[in-house]
């Protein structure tokens, strides 16, 4: 093919270039989807947390999430807190000593939202699984002036 015109030299360097970078991105694609690896959880969801003995889990052994366990009348969450009851060791000093443990393996440990995210966002050995349990907000009281 002998293009003589500068125009038709131009649509056909535009068309080429297009074709380059469409077979480029389908091929860089096609590899990133071919060598992700699905991660499988033991589990989804606190339901499933519950009905489980492999996986022992615990809170802070002081504190919001306790009491939330220890006061509700949601059948999976009173199981939960039967659960923990039963094992002392299961409720830790600081959130730290669970993220640590949590990392040791076969412990899932049930804190805050905002303070799992935290922790999530800068351990990447570490993941949230399901949704949130409760939905309570944060607030800060201050003195009107």
């Amino acid at each position: 093919m002998h293009f003589r015109a500068m125009s038709t030299r131009t649509i056909a360097g535009i068309w080429y270039f297009f074709t380059l970078i469409m077979i480029s991105s389908y091929t860089a694609n096609l590899a990133a989807f071919l060598t992700v690896e699905k991660v499988i959880y033991p589990i989804e969801s606190a339901e499933e947390l519950s009905m489980q003995t492999q996986i022992e889990y615990g809170c802070l052994g002081s504190g919001s999430t306790k009491a939330f366990f220890q006061d509700s009348n949601i059948t999976t969450f009173k199981r939960m807190w039967n659960f923990m009851k039963g094992r002392p060791h299961v409720f830790m000093k600081k959130n730290d000593d669970g993220k640590t443990r949590v990392e040791k393996g076969g412990y899932a440990y049930l804190m805050e939202s905002a303070s799992i995210e935290y922790i999530v966002e800068r351990n990447c050995n570490l993941t949230q699984i399901g949704g949130l349990l409760d939905t309570k907000g944060y607030g800060i009281a201050t003195k009107k002036s």
